[in-house]
């Protein structure tokens, strides 16, 4: 989709005032379906109206959703029987009567197997989005700022934004109650500088520990329920949890890559403990991924995680902290031949690549993509010896991945920006 900012804000300052109390957010779409978010400023039934661009007497209607309070009036509706490669417009019914115009739209992803070199398409991509709330910040200067970020990445027009956590900042006040973290979700949601963004392509989303619970909170985190339930009344991802096990991981296919989201939350332990194997991801998902990873025939394939996961210095909160786990994951990536593995991160406030040649034609990325508003932090005297050289960003930033060329040649070329746009550095890499 494609929308002119400022008709944008126009829009919304006249229409939306009064009729959402934030939204709409594309969420997942494919080929036939698509999810759409919407926050209510009253409870209800509330239905989405959606229709082909070019027709708008052909319409149709998705399943009614109950708006509660206890829900944060939020919801997700499912639009089908879509055709592949088209334009819809779709609108609003709140107890069956229309709340809102015919200026909202998303896209279905093209029908282009067998029939035509994959499309090129951009990623936009950043975590750690931190909100200031004077009211319940704590004392001194807002930890957050420059919001006009989110308007940046809306005018280079992407075709799909991917939050790799702390997407909100879990304050003190929020963490004893679920009404606590519906009120921080709302409170990021209603930033007017987010709108374009959240209608201007698909949004996907992780978390991490700002937007799990506490600070570097882990499995032991006695609230996990209220993260994950107000998770999924505020995203819009494809689904939540493996058969047999709760979390947000989840995969889809973008075009011809394939996304995969992990959950370095629900099972991870504390790394400080004795009388308990280390662990981030656990082995169910783990087993899950490189399976996962091995039935893929993508030409890259993104492994989005809260946390660095490939640097090898063992600070904070990185991976290298769970060191069995992740030379685990390294050599079973080596072991079964599996290429092209990009893992896309967040967390560190700073922004750098991260490259481990393990044999020919094996190679394993991390692109840390951090802050996206939180204060950012000068971290290139970190002993990360995998750190490609030139690529350490101390500034608010985001990043641009886009995937071009013919089928079999495909090519990923990252782009990180500042606040402003400006390109910082650039890097292309061939699939192989």
């Amino acid at each position: 989709m494609r929308i002119v900012t400022s008709l944008l804000f126009f829009f919304f300052s006249i229409n939306l005032s009064a009729q959402l109390a934030s939204g709409p957010m594309i969420g997942h779409t494919d080929l036939r379906a698509a999810l759409v978010w919407a926050q209510f400023e009253k409870p209800g039934v509330a239905s989405m109206v959606y229709w082909p661009a070019a027709a708008k007497d052909s319409t149709m209607t998705s399943t009614p959703v109950k708006i509660e309070k206890t829900k944060a009036l939020t919801a997700t509706f499912e639009a089908v029987a879509l055709e592949p490669g088209r334009s819809y417009g779709f609108s609003f019914l709140l107890n069956g009567k229309a709340i809102e115009s015919d200026s909202f739209q998303f896209s279905t992803q093209p029908l282009w197997q067998y029939r035509k070199d994959p499309p090129t398409f951009t990623v936009a991509s950043g975590s750690c989005a931190y909100t200031n709330d004077p009211k319940y910040d704590r004392p001194g200067k807002g930890y957050g700022g420059e919001n006009q970020i989110y308007t940046t990445i809306a005018s280079m027009l992407p075709d799909m934004m991917l939050w790799l956590g702390d997407n909100v900042y879990l304050r003190e006040v929020d963490l004893q109650s679920k009404w606590g973290f519906q009120y921080r979700y709302s409170h990021f949601r209603q930033l007017p500088e987010l709108a374009p963004l959240l209608l201007e392509c698909p949004n996907y989303a992780i978390w991490d520990d700002h937007d799990f619970g506490p600070n570097d909170s882990d499995r032991s985190f006695v609230h996990s329920d209220w993260s994950q339930e107000v998770f999924e009344e505020f995203w819009a991802n494809p689904s939540y949890g493996l058969p047999d096990e709760r979390g947000i991981t989840s995969q889809f296919r973008y075009m011809d890559i394939d996304f995969f989201l992990m959950d370095n939350r629900m099972f991870r332990t504390n790394y400080n403990l004795t009388s308990v194997t280390p662990q981030v991801w656990g082995k169910t998902q783990e087993d899950w991924l490189i399976e996962a990873l091995k039935y893929s025939n993508a030409p890259f394939k993104i492994i989005a995680t809260g946390g660095q996961f490939l640097s090898d210095a063992k600070l904070y909160e990185n991976h290298a902290q769970f060191e069995e786990e992740r030379q685990r994951v390294i050599d079973r990536i080596k072991a079964e031949g599996i290429k092209n593995v990009v893992f896309l991160t967040g967390d560190r406030h700073h922004t750098e690549l991260t490259q481990l040649d393990l044999i020919e034609d094996i190679t394993i990325y991390d692109l840390t993509i951090s802050p996206l508003t939180s204060t950012s932090y000068d971290h290139s005297k970190e002993p990360n010896t995998l750190r490609v050289d030139k690529t350490i960003v101390g500034e608010r930033n985001f990043a641009l991945l886009t995937f071009s060329g013919k089928r079999k040649e495909r090519v990923l070329t990252m782009k990180v920006y500042d606040n402003a746009g400006e390109l910082l550095w650039e890097k292309r890499i061939e699939s192989k």
